[in-house]
């Protein structure tokens, strides 16, 4: 299940965010956070099971198109469709928006958005 970041979940959200190449610096990774904390372009979801176990975050580019800034899944996790699931349900969370990937995301994105198709 899809659900919006709280503060509350700020350890779990920056261990998964540091499984991001670009953000394995700490102070880059607090960086991030305080990004999603306070800019309301910014937004940050986490993928919860049992456990929180994912995390997906998405900049607002324009009123109908989003860009996926960081996704990551539990190493423990992973090759198990979570991050696919995700995408599908940020998809079904904005209804008729655009979502597209960054530079960075890309390579993931396109790979679920084929399997998706």
């Amino acid at each position: 299940m899809l659900i919006r970041y709280k503060k509350a979940f700020e350890k779990i959200a920056m261990g998964l965010l540091s499984f991001m190449p670009n953000e394995k610096d700490l102070k880059k990774l607090q960086q991030t956070m305080k990004q999603y904390d306070q800019s309301e372009d910014w937004q940050l979801f986490l993928w919860k099971e049992e456990d929180i176990i994912g995390l997906v975050g998405v900049t607002k580019v324009s009123e109908d198109m989003l860009e996926i800034q960081h996704i990551s899944v539990n190493p423990s996790h992973r090759h198990q469709g979570i991050g696919k699931t995700m995408i599908k349900a940020l998809k079904d969370f904005f209804p008729g928006k655009e979502i597209r990937a960054n530079e960075e995301t890309s390579a993931f994105f396109e790979k679920c958005d084929s399997l998706l198709s």
